[in-house]
């Protein structure tokens, strides 16, 4: 006899709409009458395995809306990546309390767990359905036209990108920004949709899935600031040389790494304030400033794309629909149909897990400096409604009485 009992979690870092998705299993699954019990892991697969549960059946539909507008994961995450042994325990405790849906909103890592503990409940001949929920502000999922989060962080970089670039044209100088992205430059490119007018930065972009080369980095800041009397750089916080070494491991004596033994990218301004003291050094420009976006651009609240808060929760919504109807386990994925609508489609698990999408080629120019029409056109409609616009003084200039010649 079906227990009707269901899982969801959270995993990896937290977005602007992950809550739209988990919101979306919930209200969705209470609405199948076979459905008993709808229960939460608390930070990820870490609670699984602490059966650290709480039951989401007694939450109430309105605040549960209210959470679902409510940036970063209700339920906590997790950065544990789990091996074969580690799932084993997962699909032990789901087994132990009878859940028959489990539902794991998360990137790469988080899809290739769901395949594993699909693998373990198959062979074990227990009735378990697994589905992988799209989730990441890097973009990088194959199989997706693009993920639930990246719409709303690249919105977040767009605006400002937009402001630095106000900022920097009041008071002239180079400005660098360093924005989230190992091997994807999704979000970094998206700085581009923050140029109004032809001298607007960025006026130089560089992502991962390019070469970056020192000294060709400063003779276009220094061909740029000639130009233009300024400089503004949007700069990806994973590029590498040629090696496929880090930038930031090269140029710093001092360097962090994370739990997985990965040169720590994120949460240090590191790759900014290197780079702009080898502009300072190397070009003699006085006025150089760095920032590092680091977790602002995640969860930042009120700069939500109004597109990506609705298909987070449709993924959600469809995750349910295709366990409940369907017969295989597998990722939810968004395909896009028409200048701009989507479909969903639950594609197989081992055709996303442990899998890394990065750039098309399409999408950057050919300086590898920039990015192309056809990037604008993919990221407008994600970006939603109401982007707000900046605007210029139009000068009449006022004869000169003392100063003139």
């Amino acid at each position: 006899m079906s227990s009707g009992k269901i899982l969801v979690a959270q995993g990896g870092g937290p977005t602007a709409v992950i809550n739209q998705s988990m919101v979306g299993v919930v209200l969705e699954a209470r609405r199948f009458r076979n459905v008993t019990r709808v229960y939460g892991a608390m930070h990820g697969v870490r609670g699984i395995v602490d059966e650290d549960f709480i039951d989401l059946t007694q939450e109430t539909s309105h605040n549960l809306e209210l959470v679902g507008k409510t940036p970063s994961s209700a339920l906590g995450s997790t950065r544990d990546k789990p091996d074969m042994a580690y799932c084993q325990k997962i699909f032990e405790v789901l087994r132990a309390h009878e859940i028959e849906h489990f539902f794991y909103i998360g990137g790469n890592d988080s899809s290739d767990t769901v395949r594993i503990v699909s693998l373990e409940a198959q062979k074990a001949g227990y009735p378990l359905r697994c589905i992988h929920i799209p989730k990441t502000i890097d973009n990088d999922l194959v199989g997706n036209d693009h993920t639930p989060g990246f719409p709303s962080a690249a919105r977040f970089v767009a605006q400002a990108f937009a402001g630095a670039n106000l900022d920097n044209a009041a008071l002239p100088g180079v400005y660098v920004g360093v924005v989230m992205g190992r091997h994807a430059g999704f979000l970094t490119a998206a700085a581009a949709l923050g140029k109004k007018f032809p001298d607007d930065g960025p006026h130089l972009i560089y992502l991962p899935e390019r070469t970056f080369v020192l000294e060709q980095f400063l003779a276009d800041v220094k061909a740029t600031y000639e130009r233009y009397g300024r400089c503004v750089i949007a700069v990806s916080e994973g590029i590498h040389d040629a090696s496929g070494e880090a930038i930031a491991s090269l140029l710093s004596s001092d360097i962090e790494r994370d739990a997985h033994g990965n040169v720590q990218l994120s949460g240090t301004g590191a790759l900014a304030d290197l780079l702009c003291d080898e502009i300072k050094s190397k070009l003699g420009i006085k006025r150089v400033r760095g920032d590092t976006f680091g977790y602002l651009q995640r969860s930042f609240i009120g700069c939500v794309s109004d597109v990506d808060q609705r298909e987070a929760r449709e993924v959600g919504e469809k995750a349910v629909q295709f366990a409940m109807w369907g017969e295989r386990d597998g990722s939810v994925a968004i395909k896009r149909t028409g200048y701009y609508s989507v479909d969903y489609e639950l594609v197989p698990l081992e055709s996303v897990a442990g899998k890394t999408r990065t750039m098309e080629d399409i999408f950057i120019s050919e300086s590898g400096t920039d990015v192309t029409d056809a990037f604008r056109l993919y990221l407008r409609p994600l970006l939603g409604s109401g982007m707000p616009d900046a605007f210029r003084l139009r000068p009449a200039p006022v004869e000169k009485i003392l100063g003139k010649k």
